[in-house]
Order: structure tokens, then sequence, then C-alpha cells
């Protein structure tokens, strides 16, 4: 069953006809949800709270759909940038608390100020496609036709400068190496990190680096390394989730020739490679309990042993970790031993998934694209490529699981499949590999933090909703049936619980 959402800005005209000050008049939202048919209806508002409630109370009166509201404060009701961000906040509230899947968005354009509207315009063309409405008394509701479109990459996600905090990281710090400039960002949350990152950089300890894949975890450890005292020294990669159990000490520590079967000549490990300069542990929460042993003790001592040899050897690296695991989580579970966590996570870097980078997507977008023409530029019927508006709208509105390796990888299809010059809709389309959202909708069910709004009736009350809508579809509202796919005790219960949940017969 589809959620059909109504978003409007609350207007003065709105509170009037909720005091009774225009005769008849419903005021936009009265008359919209009068005439129109909406599952929910979620409204913004700077106004006095008191306003706002008792507008919510004669709204019920009109619509038996529920109602969300959200009080916000705003410097100014024309301040675009603020008017945006809370706009898309609460579009990705709501989609979050419904569900992503069947959901149908209308925008109001009439109540609220004209920069409230044209945020409305902006998204409706661009990451957030919607139905847009205006309502009068002499014409009722009717939808707005936009017979144009609009590239995302105007929409207003230039950020302020940096602000004080990230002044006072950076203050003292050498020039940015040329690594750092590598890492294409304008959004605050990297601006901090990267701030974070430099200032670590210069003070040898190590670094643990956490984020989701493809968020560029290598990338940085590179950068840290290229501005630290360690530069002109070697810089070792190792995956350790490749490492086979049993070759983690020869991969680590080396080996003398005949140590074991397949050991043909002498051989240098890891840590001997990276002597002196920085050794970088991808996905290091991979490693299993026993390897965990032995990297701690070689990181708490500063020596190694060859298999093979009895002779300790001394060696200086600095060690940079990465995972896409919650490490936190991981020794909880006993999955990773505490004492190696405290020796890796002196400095610790978040880095944030690409659908939180709010207005990095474009010049990534720009990057990757121009990297690709330059790739591919001298072979045979190559066209210089370039994307269409309604191609980089699209882009705006996945959801970029796997971030930038996955937008990469995306283009790259999308380029190399179309013959023509112009990157279309339907290239990227075709391009992008489904949406698999059960882990993560899994991850967001049971490792909420508590505390600070942690609701376990709305979280109930969500995961009801989930599959009653879903056994309502497959038994194609055969209450009967209903009560059978979910374990209820008749369909007298499946009423009472669709009526419990808001969901409509």
């Amino acid at each position: 069953m589809s959620s059909k959402v109504l978003f409007a800005w609350i207007g003065k005209t709105d509170l009037r006809a909720a005091q009774g000050e225009l005769g008849e008049s419903l005021g936009p939202i009265g008359q919209a949800v009068k005439q129109r048919t909406f599952t929910h209806v979620a409204l913004l508002s700077n106004y006095k709270r008191e306003e706002e409630n008792h507008f919510i109370d004669w709204l019920k009166t009109k619509t038996s759909s529920p109602i969300f509201k959200y009080h916000v404060i705003l410097t100014s009701p024309t301040e675009f940038r603020e008017i945006y961000n809370t706009a898309v906040s609460t579009i990705s509230k709501i989609k979050e608390k419904l569900g992503q899947k069947d959901f149908f968005a209308t925008y109001h354009l009439s109540p609220g100020t004209p920069a409230m509207a044209a945020v409305w315009i902006i998204l409706s063309k661009t990451s957030h496609p919607a139905e847009v409405i205006e309502s009068s008394p002499e014409h009722g509701v009717k939808t707005v036709s936009l017979p144009f479109d609009i590239s995302a990459e105007y929409i207003p996600h230039i950020l302020k400068p940096t602000d004080d905090e990230i002044l006072k990281l950076t203050q003292g710090l050498p020039p940015e190496s040329p690594e750092f400039g590598y890492i294409i960002h304008r959004c605050k949350e990297m601006k901090r990190v990267i701030a974070q990152a430099r200032r670590l950089a210069v003070h040898d300890v190590p670094v643990l680096i956490q984020g989701e894949s493809g968020t560029g975890k290598e990338l940085f450890a590179r950068a840290i390394h290229a501005s630290s005292p360690r530069k002109d020294k070697p810089f070792v990669a190792v995956n350790c989730g490749s490492i086979p159990p049993e070759l983690v000490e020869s991969e680590f520590f080396g080996h003398k020739k005949g140590s074991f079967t397949g050991a043909v000549s002498d051989r240098d490990g890891y840590f001997s490679v990276a002597d002196g300069g920085t050794l970088f542990l991808d996905e290091i929460g991979e490693l299993p309990l026993p390897a965990q042993v032995k990297l701690l003790r070689a990181i708490q001592e500063g020596s190694i042993t060859k298999v093979g040899s009895s002779k300790s050897q001394s060696i200086n690296v600095r060690i940079i970790a990465a995972t896409n695991r919650n490490l936190v989580e991981e020794l909880a579970t006993g999955r990773f031993r505490e004492d190696l966590f405290h020796r890796i996570a002196v400095g610790v870097l978040q880095l944030p998934p690409l659908r939180e980078r709010l207005g990095d997507l474009n010049p990534i977008i720009d990057h990757i694209l121009e990297s690709i023409n330059k790739q591919f530029k001298d072979k045979p019927g190559w066209k210089h490529k370039k994307l269409s508006v309604g191609a980089r709208n699209l882009m705006h509105q996945h959801p970029w699981q796997g971030n930038i390796r996955e937008l990469y990888n995306t283009i790259s299809r999308a380029a190399i499949w179309t013959p023509n010059d112009t990157i279309e809709s339907d290239d990227i389309r075709e391009a992008l590999f489904p949406i698999n959202d059960s882990k993560k909708d899994q991850e967001k069910i049971l490792n909420r933090p508590l505390g600070n709004g942690f609701s376990l009736p709305d979280i109930l009350a969500d995961v009801a909703r989930h599959y009653l809508k879903r056994a309502i579809e497959e038994s194609r509202g055969n209450k009967t049936k209903i009560a059978s796919l979910i374990n209820l005790p008749s369909y007298q219960t499946v009423s009472n619980w669709m009526k419990k949940y808001d969901i409509e017969e």
C-alpha cells in the first residue's frame, strides 16, 4: 500500500482560517486536504507553538489523515539555505518513518513565503521528485505543470565558509599536502574531517579510519602519510581481509627459506618493507582473533621475528588502520580484541557516507566524468561524454550505498554503454544496480542509540505497519488471509491493528 504525503509550510492565511477570520474559506492547507486524498500530512512551521497547535487541532476536523508537525526556527522566513535544509531533512524523516518504497510526495506552493515555494519547486525537479499543487478560493486545488528541468548542480548546497571551529583545528599546521587536495569536497562535514586528519598527520600516533566501503579510507591514509614526517619513507597498504589465516605470520613478519612448504627463498614481510614509514591495515576488522594477537605483540614490542628464525628484528612503523565495521560493537561481541583496539585507535576519523555529504555530489560527478573522458579519449569511436540535466538529477535521487566507488562504476558503465556524447537518464538508470535496503533496514531497527528521543513504541509501530502493509498487498486485502500470513488470531484483530496503526481499509 503506497503512501501519499502532502508537504507544506503553515502560512499566515492557514492560521487565520483556523481562527475563523476567513469565513467559509479553509485556507490553502485546509482546502488541499478537503479536496484531495492524502495518507499523511507533513507540516513545517516557524510560528509560535500555540498557534501551530491550534491550527493542527482545527485541521484534524477537516481530515482523518495522520498529521506530522515539525517546528523549526528560521533566522528569516526568506532565508533560502535554512528553508532548503529544513525541507530536505523533513522529507528524509518522513521517508524513513513511512518507508522508501511506494512513497509519493505532493508539495503545496501556496502557503508560506515565495522562498519556501521556490524550494519546493527546486526539490520537485531535482533530488526529491514530487507532484506540485497550488490552491485558491476561486480556482480550488490544482496541480501545477512545470514544463522545464532544473539541473541539480544549481541546488543551493554551497555552504558557508569554513567555520571558526575548523579554522582552529587547522591553525599552526604546515601547508596542506597535494594528497588532501585530491579529496574533492565542499561540505562542512568533510572540511572538519580533513582538518582533523591534517592535525593527526603531524603527530606520530596510530590512526583508525572508520567509514562505509567506498568512502575513501585509503585516500585519507595516503594523505596522512604524505603530510607526516614519514612522507619520504614507504607507505605499504595491506588488505587484511585477503590474507589466509595460516599465512598471517609470513605475510606480516616474513619468513626464512625452507621454513614451510613453498618457502623457496627468504622473504620480507609487510612490517619490514614499511620500516620507517607507514603500514596501512585496510579492513583490520576482518582479521581473525589469533592474527590479532600476533599483530598486537608486534606493535607493542616494536619487533618481529620471521617465520623459521629465532632472531628478532626491531621495526619502526606507524600504523594507520581502516574498517567498515563498527569496532566498538565488535568489542562487545568478542570479535575484536580490546587491547588491540586501544593500540590502534589513538586518533580516530569517521568518514561520512556520500549521501550525507550535501553539496559534494556534483563536483565528484564532474571529476569522475572528466577522468573517464581522459582515460578513453584515444579509444576508437570514443565521444567526449557529458551528462544531461535529467541524468544528473536521477543521480541525486540515488542513495549511493556503495559511496564513491559505486558512483564511479555507475558513471563508467553509462559512459561506455552509450554511443552518444550525452549520457541520458535512461543510461544512468540502466547502469544502476538495484537497491538492497534489507541489511540497512535491520540495522536501523536493531542498532538505534538509546535515549535522545528513542521510542520503543514508535519502532514497534513501524515494524507492525511494515508487515501489515506487506500482508495486505500479498492477500489483496483479504483480512482472513492477512491474519494467517502474520499469525494474528482473527480478521477482527487485523481490523483493530489496522485502525491502531492508521492503515486505511
